[in-house]
This record gives C-alpha cells, sequence and structure tokens, in this order.
C-alpha cells in the first residue's frame, strides 16, 4: 500500500495537481479536504485512481470522471453529453439573484438553454421561493437536468427555446440563460479537452457566435412582463456585439454589459420596456 500524499506526488506528473487531489478523493470516497490526514491507500482505491489517472491523461474532463461540478453553493451531476458549468457563470446567476430579491417574494423565473440545470439548481437552493421553469433542448442534457432538478419545484421543459412555454409570455420576472456562443471559425482555438468531449450544440452558435442570442433576445422580449430583466452569458470579444443584439431587438432599454469575476467581459443584461402602440 502507499500513502496518499505519495499517490498524489507521482501523479502531477502525468496530470495538474488540483485534478489529481478531486480525482484521489473520488476514488477514495472522502473530501479532498482529507487527502492530506490519510495515509495508505489501500490496494483496490489505488488501482481506481490509476485508472482515473489514465483516462483523465486522455483529455477526458475531470468532472466526467468524477460525475459532478461544483456551481455556487451545490454540486451539480454531469457527464458525456452536457457542458460543465464554469465558475464565470457563477457572476451572473449572483447578478439575477440580486433582480430576484428586488421582485418580490415569488418571482417567475425561467432558464433557457440549460444545460445540466446548474442555474436553476442554485436559484432553488439560495431563492426557493422562486417559481422556476428551465428549459433545454438536447436530451443527453436533459437526463442530467431531471437528476439535478429532482425535488427542487422546478419544472424542467424539453423543447426548442424558440417557441417554449407561450402560455408565459408576458409574465416572467426574469429570464437568465447561458446559451452557445462559440463562433465557427474559432472551432480550432478551442483546447481539445473542450472541443472533443463536450456537446458541440452547447458551445458554437453560427458565424460570429450570436446566432442563439439573436433567438435568445426574441423569446425574452415575449416572456418578460413589463420591468422584467433577462441576463445572458457571452464570449469576451462579443462585449460589445452581444448587447448589440439587444439593443438592436428594441424591445429592451438599460442594456449593460458586465463582466465575471476576473474583470472579463462575461454577460449582457437587459430590461424589458412596455410594449409601445402602433
Amino acid at each position: 500500500m502507499t500513502s496518499a500524499s505519495g499517490l498524489l506526488r507521482a501523479a502531477t506528473r502525468r496530470v495538474p495537481d488540483a485534478d489529481a487531489r478531486l480525482l484521489l478523493a473520488h476514488a477514495l470516497g472522502v473530501p479532498t479536504s482529507r487527502l492530506l490526514t490519510l495515509g495508505a491507500v489501500d490496494d483496490e482505491a489505488a488501482a481506481r485512481f490509476e485508472d482515473l489517472l489514465g483516462r483523465r491523461a486522455t483529455g477526458i474532463p475531470v468532472q466526467y470522471l468524477t460525475g459532478t461540478a461544483p456551481f455556487r453553493h451545490v454540486e451539480v451531476a454531469v457527464g458525456p453529453g452536457v457542458f460543465i458549468p464554469r465558475p464565470e457563470t457563477e457572476t451572473m446567476t449572483g447578478w439575477a439573484l440580486d433582480r430576484l430579491a428586488e421582485a418580490g417574494e415569488s418571482p417567475l423565473v425561467v432558464e433557457l438553454c440549460a444545460g445540466s440545470g446548474a442555474i436553476s439548481l442554485a436559484i432553488a437552493d439560495e431563492f426557493p421561493t422562486a417559481r422556476q421553469y428551465a428549459v433545454e433542448l438536447s436530451e443527453d442534457a436533459v437526463g442530467y437536468a431531471v437528476r439535478n432538478l429532482a425535488g427542487t419545484g422546478v419544472e424542467l421543459i424539453q423543447a426548442d427555446m424558440a417557441d417554449a412555454l407561450p402560455e408565459l409570455d408576458g409574465t416572467v420576472d426574469l429570464v437568465i440563460a447561458n446559451p452557445p456562443y462559440v463562433p465557427l471559425e474559432a472551432y480550432d482555438g478551442i483546447p481539445a479537452e473542450v472541443r472533443e468531449h463536450e456537446p458541440t450544440l452547447a458551445l458554437f452558435s453560427g458565424a460570429d457566435g450570436l446566432d442563439a442570442m439573436r433567438v435568445l433576445a426574441g423569446v425574452a422580449a415575449r416572456l418578460l412582463r413589463p420591468g422584467g430583466w433577462v441576463c445572458a452569458e457571452h464570449a469576451e470579444v462579443q462585449h460589445s456585439s452581444a448587447p448589440a443584439v439587444f439593443v438592436g431587438h428594441g424591445g429592451f432599454d438599460q442594456v449593460r454589459d458586465r463582466p465575471d469575476l476576473n474583470d472579463r467581459p462575461r454577460f449582457v443584461t437587459a430590461r424589458r420596456i412596455a410594449t409601445v402602440a402602433g
């Protein structure tokens, strides 16, 4: 048998230290905080760890190997076929929670392009009185969202966002989305680990990366009540072009681009204005 620290020292020659710690903790069934206090690791656990290291070395995301990803204060089930939630999206979710606190005790929320349901799960955890709907097209992603949102009260809809939830038109307080936004021309610049393992549907969105954003703006305008808010994540390079989608639509005011925790342009916010009678 080998000590946990010895296994980690050997592993970091093959994968990053942070990944090695997550994988060893997963193999042992303990939190990463326990690793430094563990002594010998039995042969069965060491073999599981070795298998995980080998698979990680081929480029499989560590979150797919552990089956979970952290997001704000929750753990989200993930795996092949669903987009892995990123820390950058946590900032947008925090902004959305602040708007919900201003909207009353039981605001109505719709998450579009929901993927694993991470955003909806985080909102349910931190604002449990919100009434929530989550919309996702991919059957694979919906399978994970069903698991993640079980027992939360969030109503999950498998549908194209373009025509989803017409019964809610004009009544929603907040629409939130992390849509696909990578331009097709940037395909080769995406890390191979992401490009080869995470779903294309959740990554790429037309020549400029804004095809989904244009649809999203129209859907948000349809769903939101006057004064309701939309927020949507985008790529750094879209700090001007993503807000321009909402300005160009004509149904929004207070359009603003906002940074993530690293002070990089990350998401656009806009408020639904009242429809002007013709």
